[in-house]
């Protein structure tokens, strides 16, 4: 009796691929930026070129050895999947063809450190990167560097059901298509984590484990063209950075000396402070001041000098309605207080999801923002009213205290 065999053939719509591919790109340029922000290169710019294409700049890569790293980073699949190994067929697997292998469901794989050892594998994995949540870098009982990994609540649970009823039998850990390790499953494993061994180095451990917690390629990524850029046109930005940021932090001195008097002598001592406070934070973390973190510093001198602008106005504003000196700073201080905070508190927060939501170059032009108002509100605030405490007496005691505050008469 003969049986019909009916075979479907199935296939992408048009727009369905073309949506596909963007998608893979999409991914792939935020799985890429991913990896080279934990890399910890300065700043990296990682776009979309073309239709199909990703370019990616790196800044501060100094050696052949960097280089190579941040290359193979980019480019890893990272793909992690948990396999059961066919045990009742892997004696064979030394005579079996992939053809073979496919009969029975499984296919045959390399070890990573010896590609004469195979191992036969169930072709559908038992969970894969997707339930993966964390990777780290960790040591064995010999120092050897390892990957911790941990799983989802529903990769944990896969994971448990799976090892409590393949006692006796062996997992193979999978990544990028290679057999990394392949232990006998002695007990029920519960709460989700796992283990990579391999005859890794510390740096490939750390590089691997970055890409795992970046998550894996949809699509395999080739380098289509390589091109290196000498430092000459980064000094000539570098220094015009810095004859802006000098050149507006004098003239920002000089205007509140000459329009303010004392009173502006008094608000440039709390901008020079508050300049080297934001220098000494950025130091304290380890920060690289770069280009959109000179035009933080810039922006920051603005907002800075801003709130001593506000207090010297509300002084002034007390002085002229006859308020004693001593009333006059208290009072300046209390009413100017209001809107200081809320011009910094909103700009501060729009900062954090800069940081936050940015890549590269904005995350740098948020920090020195960030650290930039917060060292603000300290001097302009705290210190400056401290100041005018101290010298309060002598001001009261000057023959036309009103000079301080740049009031004539």
């Amino acid at each position: 009796m003969l049986k019909m065999l009916r075979v479907i053939s199935l296939s992408l719509t048009p727009e369905e691929i073309v949506k596909t591919e963007k998608e893979a790109i999409s991914q792939a340029i935020e799985t890429i930026r991913n990896r080279l922000d934990q890399f910890g290169l300065s700043e990296p710019v990682v776009a979309r070129q073309g239709k199909d294409k990703i370019l990616v700049q790196l800044a501060g890569i100094k050696t052949q050895e960097e280089e190579q790293r941040a290359r193979e980073l980019i480019s890893r699949a990272a793909k992690l999947e948990l396999m059961a190994v066919d045990e009742d067929r892997n004696a064979r697997v030394y005579n079996m063809s992939d053809s073979d292998a496919a009969e029975y469901g499984d296919i045959i794989l390399s070890d990573a450190k010896n590609p004469q050892i195979k191992y036969l594998v169930r072709e559908i994995p038992i969970l894969d990167g997707g339930m993966l949540t964390d990777a780290s870098m960790g040591f064995d009982q010999n120092n050897r560097p390892l990957i911790n990994f941990k799983l989802n609540a529903e990769g944990a649970e896969i994971f448990g059901d799976f090892t409590g009823r393949s006692v006796g039998k062996r997992l193979a850990v999978v990544l990028d298509g290679k057999v990394y390790s392949a232990p006998n499953i002695n007990e029920r494993i519960g709460g989700g984590s796992g283990q990579i061994s391999g005859s890794y180095t510390v740096m490939e451990a750390k590089d691997l484990a970055i890409a795992l917690r970046s998550g894996a390629l949809l699509a395999p990524i080739y380098m289509m063209e390589k091109r290196s850029v000498g430092p000459s046109l980064g000094a000539d930005s570098i220094k015009a950075s810095l004859v802006a940021l000098i050149g507006g932090f004098v003239l920002v001195i000089i205007f509140m000396v000459f329009y303010y008097r004392l009173a502006g002598v008094i608000a440039n001592i709390a901008l020079i402070a508050n300049f080297f406070i934001l220098l000494a934070v950025m130091s304290l973390f380890g920060a690289t001041l770069t280009l959109p973190g000179m035009a933080g510093i810039v922006l920051t001198v603005g907002m800075a000098v801003d709130a001593n602008v506000i207090i010297s106005e509300r002084i002034r504003e007390l002085i002229y309605e006859g308020k004693s000196m001593h009333k006059a700073i208290e009072e300046g201080y209390s009413n100017a207080m209001r809107a200081i905070l809320d011009a910094n508190i909103t700009t501060l927060i729009a900062s954090v999801v800069l940081y936050a939501y940015g890549t590269g170059a904005i995350k740098g032009f948020a920090i020195t923002m960030s650290i930039g108002i917060l060292a603000s509100m300290l001097t302009a605030i705290l210190g400056t009213h401290g100041i005018y405490q101290m010298l309060e007496n002598k001001i009261a005691k000057s023959k036309n205290n009103k000079l301080w505050f740049g009031i004539k008469g």
